[in-house]
Formats: structure tokens, sequence, C-alpha cells
């Protein structure tokens, strides 16, 4: 490989990096200071709020180690746990009306918001490794962009 594209690639990661770092402990600290949303998207489980919390705690921690090179595959592997638990919420948000009426989206909205756990847990994957095949490399570089600005808007 040539080493302008090895600097690209460097440079573009660790701005992905610091992005994900920042929306997980930013989305981490509103499950305390803005539980309500989140409780509302939690199917009904026991403990919902120490569910909350404790996603919460994972998003910070995750997000917070992701930051550093030898703590970031721990983060990063912490954030694939995270997502895999979450996903239930995501189904829940889909399949029934309440929790899109209390956080105001629609069935299509939940629906289009499920596919997106995928390119998070990937680009989470991604930061987990040091190297990885061009071709791969590429790919987790195109679904960046579409990622992010989904959930910004």
């Amino acid at each position: 490989m040539k080493p302008s594209y090895n600097k690209f690639v460097g440079n573009y990661k660790a701005i992905t990096i610091l992005v994900m770092s920042f929306m997980y402990v930013y989305i981490g600290i509103k499950h305390f200071t803005s539980p309500q949303y989140f409780l509302d998207i939690t199917p009904q489980i026991p403990f919902k709020l120490f569910a909350v919390y404790f996603t919460g705690l994972l998003e910070i921690i995750g997000g917070g180690l992701l930051l550093f090179k030898k703590t970031r595959k721990t983060g990063a592997y912490i954030i694939m746990f995270l997502l895999i638990i979450v996903f239930p919420a995501n189904i829940y948000l889909y399949v029934s009306e309440v929790p899109q009426q209390l956080i105001g989206v629609s069935k299509t909205q939940a629906l289009i918001r499920m596919p997106f756990q995928i390119p998070l847990f990937l680009l989470a994957y991604w930061h987990s490794k040091e190297n990885h095949p061009k071709r791969m490399v590429f790919f987790y570089c195109m679904i960046f962009l579409p990622t992010i600005i989904y959930f910004l808007f």
C-alpha cells in the first residue's frame, strides 16, 4: 500500500474513533441526565431503570476506552456487547405503539433505525483491530458517514 493511502486511512480512522467515542460518551451521559427517553423504549423487563443506567455506564466506559490505543480493543468489545444487549429495545420500539408514541417516532422510522445497529457494530469491530484487508477498510470508511448523519438527524 502507498504511504499516502495509509496516512489517509489512519487519519480517517482516528477521526471515526474520536467521533464514535464522543457519541457513546454523550449518549451514555444522557442515560443519567434524561433517563425517561431510554425508559420509554426499554421493553417490559425487571429493573428497567437499572438497565438504563447500566447501559449508559457501558456507553461511557466503552466510549472512553476507545480513545486510548492500549484500551481501544476493550472499549470496542464493550460497545459491541452493548449493541447486542440493547437490540431488543429497537425491536420493542418497532413492534409496540407505546414507545413509538412516547418518543414520537413512526413504525417506519423505528424499522429504519434497526439496521443502523449493524454499521455501529462493524465500526466498533474496525476500531478493535489494528489491521484489516484493504477492501474492508474501504467498506468501514464508506459506512461511517451515513451512519453518523442518520444519528445526527
